[in-house]
């Protein structure tokens, strides 16, 4: 039988749960900033000291290739694309790389002609676009001619 003065059960306070929660929290986010500043496990490289001297620059060279511009069809919201861009070539290749600029020219010509003009006019898509025609030109002129294509104007109006 129940007792009529029988107070019911009390509840359990969520405080301590609230206190745990909050402490894991900033316990895990100082842990992490300690790790991602270097404070811990990292930070192993001592900063360059003011005395290091500089290495010798690779062997290289640039050569231009022939700006290109090309008409955009009536969709796009620009109507060319102007292309200035150059080669980086270790030296010794120069010559034979220089025998090869109007194939290369050609190949951009091509890729950058069956581009959609959307990818053209996304501005994130440049990178890719890069790649995509340094390996290309890479094709053209053998693997270990051309190091990195360098693009000097890309010109949408």
């Amino acid at each position: 039988m129940t007792q009529p003065d029988a107070e019911p059960p009390k509840k359990k306070s969520k405080l301590p749960l609230l206190i745990g929660l909050v402490g894991a929290l900033a316990l895990g986010g100082g842990g992490f900033f300690a790790t991602y500043s270097g404070m811990i496990l990292g930070g192993g490289a001592a900063p360059p000291s003011e005395t290091a001297e500089a290495g010798a620059l690779p062997d290289i060279t640039f050569i231009p290739v022939d700006p290109i511009t090309i008409s955009l069809g009536p969709n796009a919201r620009a109507r060319h694309l102007r292309f200035a861009s150059q080669l980086e070539v270790a030296s010794p290749h120069a010559a034979e790389v220089t025998l090869l600029l109007p194939r290369i020219s050609d190949v951009l010509n091509s890729y950058l002609r069956a581009v959609e003009v959307a990818q053209l006019e996304d501005p994130t898509t440049l990178m890719r676009l890069k790649a995509q025609m340094l390996r290309r030109i890479q094709i053209v002129t053998g693997k270990d001619r051309v190091r990195d294509l360098l693009i000097s104007e890309f010109v949408l109006n």
